[in-house]
């Protein structure tokens, strides 16, 4: 008789799939918006004349949002996938991500209707912020919990692909638009990747509702008393705070050192280099490609050699590479902007891919979907929603793009000393017997 908590009865290879084909979407949508806040937002939705460094700044602003809601979206969903189940939680996530960005693509600009419009921009945004993190947590643990323990950090990087996936969609998009018409992009070119998300969002609905539930959430469900002992978040944060707040210290990087060397580098390299739109943009959709294949070899590699050991690798060369990866752009060529724009999403990819496995173990199953949910938002809004805003600042301040790269230096040796604290927890020795 098969066990019915055991992963191979739960067909790890489609949960994977599912988990990626839903965040691939679920960061597409988050993307796209991070992608036209650096070129477009800016000067569409505030008031023309604006200095422009003030108005890349306000724009940044309204990307923020996004990442200050998704602590409130880990608790909800959180709550939702301890005690209803992950499948649900994801149904759900991807239904609201889904809504909000088509209409961003329908929103008129701060010259048609006034302040009006960067308000409904804010609004759309706080929605995505809650879809998404009440989806990563999901998409994680359905993928890992339903891997055999040798290979959990390789089925779990699926769900990670999801994101070069969804930024490879999202700046490629934006990279066909302008390669097609330059001028396009300022008009309404804009509007048609938020517009197709509609057509994922559908494909993405057939793919998870097809998918079983984790069968590490279908023990605990059957094994708990009818009435629960408490919400999730309370039982969380008393059994298992060190584990958040070490689960927090891990994540700059991998959520927001991301962000500096992408969402940042982009309108730096525009704005203040002077780089074509369609460089950076045909560098960053190059790198994600890159970052899609090395989160699977990287991941790979974890279960071999060990994921916290990968992990620490990735961080260490994110360190070294901060200071080439700005200084290459004033060479002006191409070669080398591309050069570096991958080597540095490879080493990103040994921090991103490894990292679901790392936080889904440190947390034991019935407050699993909370206590990751919680640390990784948490860590977006701090990390992911500030660092391009921060960096903008900080350059603003200082007139050096080394204040820049000390950031992100500092951002490596803390998830470097917060990683080799981290608690790990294997299922067999959490699950009810």
């Amino acid at each position: 008789m098969t066990d019915r908590t055991s992963p191979t009865a739960a067909h790890p290879a489609r949960a994977a799939v599912a988990a990626f084909v839903g965040t691939t979407i679920e960061w597409f949508d988050f993307y796209v918006y991070a992608t036209a806040a650096g070129l477009v937002f800016g000067s569409l939705f505030f008031p023309s004349g604006i200095d422009p460094v003030v108005g890349l700044m306000a724009s940044f602003a309204t990307f923020a949002v996004g990442f200050f809601a998704r602590p409130l979206g880990g608790v909800v969903f959180g709550h939702f996938g301890d005690r209803v189940g992950r499948k649900s939680a994801l149904v759900t996530t991807l239904l609201m991500m889904g809504v909000a960005t088509f209409c961003v693509g329908l929103l008129p600009t701060y010259e048609q209707v006034g302040p009006l419009a960067p308000l409904l921009l804010v609004v759309l945004r706080f929605v995505q912020g809650i879809a998404v993190g009440g989806e990563w947590g999901g998409a994680v643990l359905m993928a890992v919990e339903s891997a055999p323990e040798e290979r959990k950090t390789f089925y779990g990087s699926f769900a990670q692909l999801g994101n070069p996936a969804g930024a490879l969609l999202a700046t490629g998009s934006f990279g066909l638009i302008t390669a097609w018409d330059p001028d396009l992009l300022y008009t309404w070119g804009w509007r048609l990747p938020f517009l197709a998300s509609f057509l994922l969002v559908l494909v993405g609905l057939v793919v998870r509702l097809k998918v079983e539930e984790s069968p590490v959430f279908t023990a605990v469900r059957e094994s708990r008393p009818a009435e629960p002992e408490g919400p999730p978040l309370r039982e969380a944060v008393r059994t298992s705070w060190r584990a958040i707040v070490l689960g927090i210290g891990v994540l700059p990087v991998a959520v927001g050192g991301y962000y500096v060397v992408t969402t940042f580098l982009q309108a730096y390299g525009v704005t203040e280099v002077g780089i074509s739109e369609q460089v950076i943009l045909n560098g960053l959709t190059l790198a994600a490609f890159v970052e899609l294949i090395a989160t699977v070899g990287m991941a790979w590699l974890g279960d071999r050699f060990g994921t916290a050991r990968i992990v620490t690798f990735g961080l260490a060369a994110v360190a070294v590479l901060a200071l080439p990866q700005f200084l290459v752009l004033d060479t002006g060529s191409t070669a080398l902007i591309l050069l570096m724009l991958c080597l540095m999403r490879v080493a990103m990819a040994a921090v991103y891919g490894p990292i679901a496995r790392v936080l889904a173990q440190m947390f034991p199953p019935h407050v699993r979907y909370t206590g990751i949910s919680v640390s990784y938002q948490v860590a977006g809004a701090l990390f992911g929603g500030l660092s391009p805003l921060a960096c903008t600042a900080l350059y603003a301040l200082t007139g050096s793009i080394v204040s820049v790269v000390a950031l992100l230096v500092a951002m490596a040796l803390v998830s470097i000393a917060c990683l080799a604290r981290a608690p790990r927890l294997r299922d067999a020795e959490t699950l009810p017997a």
